[in-house]
């Protein structure tokens, strides 16, 4: 029914089809434009389907080729013995792998004009994507954090296949209910609600301002960045490596909003959100903070105050933060949101291998802070590879 072309570039891609298919609240062609245009050649090589009913295109699969790390892949156990390995053959540390998504996006999708069959557009995608596996002798495939609505489809699919499914970091995001932050502090469990207006109220001394950077210049963005890789650096799990010409990029679309906080006197920036607003959802996308701060300026509850402020005003339902961090995101009243990934190893022997890991995987032995969070609430956590 459907047959499947690949590009290198979004640029080969018509506006008209990206507006179809990834409209608000999605990242469209300005998203992976910037990635694209960033120099990130070194960690993924860009990759998009696009989905013809006969001669008419009706969907775009965004797609990239990557070496990923086995230490994010493996088992903690192993992985020393691998490591060992690996000082005798480099290769093992590292597995080429093809994904459907985006590698810096908090949901995987693939966009489709209204009224396509989501089943056979996810069997042709992925059987051209064997092909293409076969073609550049990539052994693993995987379709990265898709959301629930999908997971009928691709939960049919990936068992056809012989594959299997993985739970992956939740999303996070929050609901802005009422008209101002009154509402939003409303809507938190009571116990949630105390504590953070008991740290915003400690804070409230602390001698900063907030302010909304459209397209800063260069010297602020050095400043940006330098604040983000302090950030990236004390992060436990690092898929993505951005450098400062994606910030220097995004930063002049009109969806980005960089919301900083400054030191009065100095004007010097302390920490930063990269937001993206599309329709009336806020999209969360990287933050930054100056770690040498007084602790008691609690910078990151000072920051997510003023983007909940700012949310409000320009109308905003909605703000999703992505993954990790999980810790003061929920102390924030933030939902997580289940993702999933589907794989399958074309060898046979190492596909059963994984399969049997991924059964070992559920949020609780992904991160510590979500292990805390589903001893308090079990009935949330996922449960299909337990079936």
């Amino acid at each position: 029914m459907f047959n499947v072309k690949w590009v290198d570039s979004e640029s080969e891609i018509q506006q008209s089809l990206w507006e179809h298919c990834f409209p608000a609240p999605y990242e469209g062609r300005w998203w992976y434009k910037a990635l694209e245009d960033a120099g990130l050649q070194d960690q993924f090589k860009f990759q998009y389907g696009i989905v013809y009913d006969e001669e008419k295109p009706v969907a775009i699969a965004p797609a990239f080729l990557m070496n990923v790390p086995m230490k994010l892949v493996v088992p903690p156990f192993i992985f020393p013995l691998l490591a060992i390995l690996g000082h005798i053959i480099p290769s093992v540390l590292y597995q080429r792998t093809l994904f459907i998504g985006s590698p810096c996006s908090d949901e995987g999708r693939v966009g489709a004009i209204e009224g396509v069959d989501q089943y056979a557009l996810f069997e042709a995608i992925n059987f051209s994507m064997k092909e293409m596996a076969r073609k550049h002798n990539v052994p693993m495939l995987v379709w990265k954090d898709f959301t629930n609505k999908d997971a009928t489809d691709l939960s049919r699919m990936i068992k056809n296949e012989g594959g299997f499914r993985l739970v992956s970091f939740p999303g996070t995001e929050v609901s802005l209910l009422g008209e101002d932050k009154n509402g939003y502090l409303a809507s938190l469990k009571a116990s949630r609600r105390n504590k953070v207006k008991k740290k915003l109220r400690l804070a409230a001394n602390a001698p900063i301002e907030g302010e909304v950077l459209i397209n800063p210049d260069s010297e602020t963005i050095q400043e940006i960045f330098e604040l983000f890789s302090q950030t990236y650096d004390k992060g436990v799990t690092k898929f993505e490596r951005l450098n400062i010409n994606f910030f220097k990029l995004i930063s002049k679309y009109e969806h980005a909003h960089i919301l900083v906080l400054r030191e009065k006197d100095t004007k010097k920036i302390v920490s930063f959100m990269l937001c993206f607003l599309i329709g009336k959802q806020v999209i969360n996308k990287f933050i930054g903070i100056d770690y040498q701060k007084p602790k008691e300026w609690f910078l990151y509850f000072r920051l997510w105050e003023f983007a909940v402020e700012w949310s409000y005003s320009v109308g905003a339902k909605r703000i999703q933060s992505g993954q990790t961090g999980y810790a003061p995101k929920i102390e924030l009243g933030n939902e997580l949101v289940h993702l999933t990934n589907y794989c399958k190893h074309r060898n046979p022997i190492v596909n059963w291998l994984y399969k049997q890991g991924a059964k070992t995987v559920n949020w609780d032995t992904l991160d510590g802070d979500l292990s805390e969070f589903v001893k308090a609430y079990p009935d949330l956590m996922p449960d299909f590879n337990s079936k």
